[in-house]
């Protein structure tokens, strides 16, 4: 007998469907991976009988399997089979990681691998001798944990070409000292500069990437995702041939869609052209599909590269005359998006400053009024600065607010690097999940891991607190007027998730749907606000597979 065609029931409540009504029901029976009972124990009772397996919830809190709307499983499996720094927290920890990796793989000629985090550095700022400390004249190409900057070391800098006199790019820059001479961190599209003088990644790496990063996202629960950069029209290797092989074989056992990548370089007599070539590349099938494409539109506000609409302050307080990097200007922005909708596209924005975020609300108007309303759930993700003005039109374009909630707390980055350089008002204006939720608009979750944990628990702990869990005590929150209830930051990660990656069948605990669920060791509904992150994966269903189960 097959896993899926395996009969199982839960009993003993509580179970959270995320289901349209809100229903709290207390058991589900699952037969040849669908769920065919939801509700108590008399609706169950006719599967007993013939049940393979009985799992008595003992107050543990069963849900809907979680949907990471934003995520990068196989960078994230990628940097977990490489050099991996995300586990740590400061330069002695990132030094110790990368010498015992250069110690047990002498014959590498390239250090590869990512997860630093920037407030380890004083103003978020590594250097490449702190680099060339431990991998001596080996060329190491290390991006920070959300992938807009790179730690580059002096070796590597030598075989790209990039000295004093090298330009910044267009979607980049350099980070240079008094001398003009590069650091040895490079922003947003600079970091390509080395990249394109690495080793060039393997099928056989990105094969194994996904399974890793399949593997490790179940194991926190979630069955199905976004994946938010997927390059489908380059030649070679890549994220897309690694999914079509594992659908292919068996081994894709999420359900996942595509945000395929949009070419920012690509000039606005070339629109048309590309996104010919992006619905040429799509595709539906029975677990990996690809309809939505994904558009970058700014930086971080820690670099100085998010759009702003002002520009941001120095140290003393001062306007500096730098509002950061839009990589489209707003009318090529609207012409994208105005074609990618008119050619039935999903259009999955990356915006993180308030100009961004305008630019791309804009855009979507822009398509609506020369397209009419089609039905596609455009999607906004990050949203770090939204301008007040801004906030109503989400419910009234009908754009989902793809939120990171996790990110959204007093922490070193958050205090040293972000907070002093926006000032008053705009600091209050971040992460403004509160209000995008009482004006209307459709709200799902996700994590951009390996940005950081791929922990939905954590990410709504902090929804609804506006604190890590892991924070020292006596954290403030940040904007509390800004928290979610547990029940919409809960329904966001499943229902609201599932909605916004065009997954009808998953999502909700409801009759007919896939059985996709996920069993929690405990209920975080009966814990005191403060502990919600406690909260962990016992057991994780895919398609009525288990595919995860602690210890």
């Amino acid at each position: 007998m097959t896993d899926t065609a395996v009969t199982r029931v839960f009993r003993g409540g509580p179970i959270f469907t995320a289901d349209a009504a809100g229903t709290i029901a207390s058991a589900v029976a699952v037969r040849d991976g669908q769920i065919v009972a939801v509700g108590g124990d008399r609706t169950v009772e006719p599967y007993l009988g013939a049940a393979d397996e009985v799992v008595e919830l003992d107050g543990r809190l069963l849900v809907p399997g979680f949907v990471d709307a934003h995520v990068h499983p196989v960078m994230g499996g990628l940097e977990r089979i490489r050099c991996d720094l995300a586990e740590a927290a400061t330069l002695r920890d990132y030094q110790r990681i990368i010498r015992d990796h250069v110690r047990r793989h002498p014959d590498e000629e390239w250090v590869l691998g990512g997860g630093w985090s920037m407030d380890a550095f004083p103003g978020g700022r590594p250097a490449r001798d702190l680099l060339d400390a431990v991998v001596g004249d080996r060329p190491a190409l290390l991006p920070n944990r959300d992938h807009h900057s790179s730690w580059v070391s002096t070796a590597a800098l030598r075989k790209a070409g990039v000295d004093r006199l090298t330009p910044d790019p267009p979607d980049g820059r350099i980070e240079r000292d008094a001398d003009g001479e590069p650091t040895g961190l490079l922003h947003e599209g600079a970091a390509e500069l080395v990249r394109a003088v690495a080793p060039p990644d393997t099928q056989e790496d990105f094969d194994a990437a996904l399974i890793e990063g399949q593997r490790y996202l179940h194991a926190h629960g979630v069955t199905a995702w976004q994946d938010a950069w997927v390059e489908v029209l380059a030649a070679g290797p890549g994220v897309h041939e690694a999914y079509l092989r594992a659908e292919r074989d068996g081994r894709l056992t999420a359900t996942v869609s595509a945000a395929m990548w949009w070419e920012r370089g690509c000039a606005p007599e070339g629109v048309a052209e590309q996104v010919a070539r992006l619905v040429a590349a799509g595709r539906t099938g029975p677990a990996y599909r690809a309809g939505t494409v994904k558009v970058m539109q700014d930086g971080v506000v820690e670099t100085f590269t998010a759009s702003m609409l002002e520009p941001y302050l120095d140290r003393c307080g001062h306007p500096t005359g730098d509002r950061g990097i839009g990589f489209l200007d707003a009318e090529l922005l609207s012409a994208v998006t105005t074609a990618l909708d008119a050619a039935g596209l999903q259009v999955h924005f990356h915006a993180i400053g308030d100009r961004a975020v305008r630019d791309v609300l804009d855009a979507v108007e822009a398509a609506g009024r020369a397209n009419g309303t089609g039905g596609l759930r455009h999607h906004v993700a990050h949203l770090q600065v939204v301008h007040p003005d801004d906030l109503p039109r989400f419910h009234r374009l009908g754009v989902t607010a793809t939120i990171q909630a996790l990110w959204a707390a007093h922490e070193p980055q958050m205090d040293e690097l972000t907070l002093p350089f926006l000032g008053e008002p705009r600091a209050t204006w971040q992460y403004p999940f509160g209000d995008l939720h009482r004006s209307g608009a459709p709200l799902a979750m996700g994590s951009d891991w390996p940005v950081s944990t791929p922990d939905p628990m954590a990410a709504i702990h902090v929804a609804v607190n506006r604190i890590d869990g892991a924070a020292p005590a006596g954290t403030p929150p940040l904007g509390p007027e800004q928290a979610l209830p547990l029940a919409v930051a809960l329904r966001a990660y499943t229902a609201g998730s599932a909605a916004v990656a065009g997954f009808p069948d998953t999502g909700s605990i409801v009759v007919g749907r896939t059985a996709d669920l996920t069993l929690l060791d405990r209920d975080p509904f009966t814990l005191p606000v403060g502990e919600i992150a406690t909260t962990g994966v016992e057991r994780t269903y895919a398609r009525g597979v288990e595919v995860h189960r602690a210890g």
